[in-house]
């Protein structure tokens, strides 16, 4: 007899937190590590969110059991900040108030998947997607991008990955970990065709607020309303208001779907913590001044990373439309010599890095999508360039 149930035995570790771990654990034995994993923004959060949890904490109601589907205020401010920043109008009693993104991205599987029903995954994926979807019963059927074509998937892709057993699409955009950003014509034509084939979607919104030059969010269900039946939206504080360690997320769904995640929920956790939850209030119903400034400094960042990864020979990189990534193609490095080393894969390639130039980033195996790498640029403008000044040192 097995002492870890199979279920649980075949998860793999979440790679983005192993780097990050890997990088850390090395900067504590003295190493100078410059790490481009974690995908976190290095902004403190703003004050004012930090004083609402703190007066919070005074409050001998938030030391009790509240509701396993969020604080009634909370449930209504998400309702509220999401008609402001996507036009989509729900009842508070659509959403459920989850233990950061990932607990909502679970819960979305858990409620929708039954054993052997297919999730259509395009890659590359945010390594917690396929986790999530085989726990919940569901098989992932992954659908391939390039750089050539913006890391983006089509109605056509899409149409020849359908099967009898399909019954759920996940659409991420902006894109962790490509950055790339689906225009609202792309977005519309997507969710047409979900409506035609009668297939939920799983939109991943989380990254709406870190959009770059020309590039416009767009919310599916939104621009397509016949849609807002069979779609589960799902979103947080965490990227958006510099709250990762927060753990604040939510999902929006039809009343049977978000009542279904409530009970779960119920016995998997209880409440999502109540401080955490007045922290959340502060930031959804504030102003988005902090969010502004964070953007800029992205903004800023994210193009000195482009240029400088482009800029070294055998990698090439499209131009981050949103969230805060970079993901090049590192194909032209493989088999190169490299120190006296080589990788043949950008596996390999990331410890050989690591281990020469103490510099962390995540290889694209981790999102499906070997070859490719994602680098963050949340984190301070010096020790990225230095980061990438190391990278292209070594490689070079």
């Amino acid at each position: 007899m097995n002492r870890v149930s199979e279920r649980l035995a075949s998860i793999a570790p979440s790679a983005t937190l192993a780097v990050d771990a890997k990088a850390k654990a090395l900067k504590a034995a003295g190493e100078n590590v410059i790490g481009f994993g974690a995908g976190e923004p290095d902004f403190p959060t703003p004050a004012h969110i930090v004083e609402a949890a703190v007066e919070a904490c005074r409050d001998p109601k938030n030391h009790r059991y509240t509701p396993a589907g969020g604080l009634p205020e909370l449930k209504e401010a998400i309702a509220a900040k999401t008609k402001r920043d996507s036009g989509f109008e729900c009842e508070p009693s659509q959403v459920v108030v989850t233990n950061g993104g990932k607990h909502a991205v679970f819960s979305a599987f858990a409620a929708l998947c039954d054993p052997g029903d297919e999730v259509l995954l395009p890659a590359p994926y945010w390594t917690t997607y396929p986790e999530s979807i085989t726990l919940a019963g569901g098989v992932p059927v992954v659908i391939d991008t390039t750089d050539d074509t913006g890391f983006k998937v089509t109605v056509e892709q899409l149409d020849a990955a359908k099967t009898d057993r399909t019954k759920v699409l996940l659409f991420v955009s902006p894109d962790n970990p490509s950055g790339a950003i689906y225009d609202p014509a792309e977005v519309k034509a997507i969710g047409e065709w979900a409506v035609e084939n009668g297939i939920w979607v799983v939109t991943d919104e989380i990254y709406e607020h870190l959009v770059y030059g020309d590039n416009e969010f767009a919310s599916m269900p939104t621009l397509v309303p016949e849609l807002a039946d069979t779609c589960l939206i799902l979103n947080g504080v965490a990227k958006t208001y510099a709250m990762t360690g927060w753990r604040v997320g939510w999902l929006i769904g039809p009343a049977d779907v978000a009542k279904a995640c409530t009970n779960f929920q119920s016995h998997a956790t209880s409440n999502v913590a109540n401080v955490a939850q007045r922290a959340a209030l502060a930031a959804v119903s504030g102003p988005l001044d902090d969010v502004v400034m964070m953007r800029e400094a992205f903004t800023r960042r994210g193009t000195t990373m482009h240029g400088m990864l482009n800029d070294i020979d055998g990698v090439t990189c499209i131009e981050p439309q949103g969230a805060f990534y970079c993901f090049p193609n590192l194909t032209g490095l493989l088999g190169r010599d490299i120190n006296g080393q080589s990788a043949s894969s950008t596996l390999e390639l990331a410890d050989l890095v690591l281990e020469q130039a103490k510099v962390a980033f995540v290889p694209g195996e981790a999102f499906g999508a070997p070859g490719y790498a994602r680098f963050s640029f949340a984190l301070g403008d010096d020790d990225m360039a230095e980061g990438i000044r190391r990278f292209a040192e070594l490689v070079g």
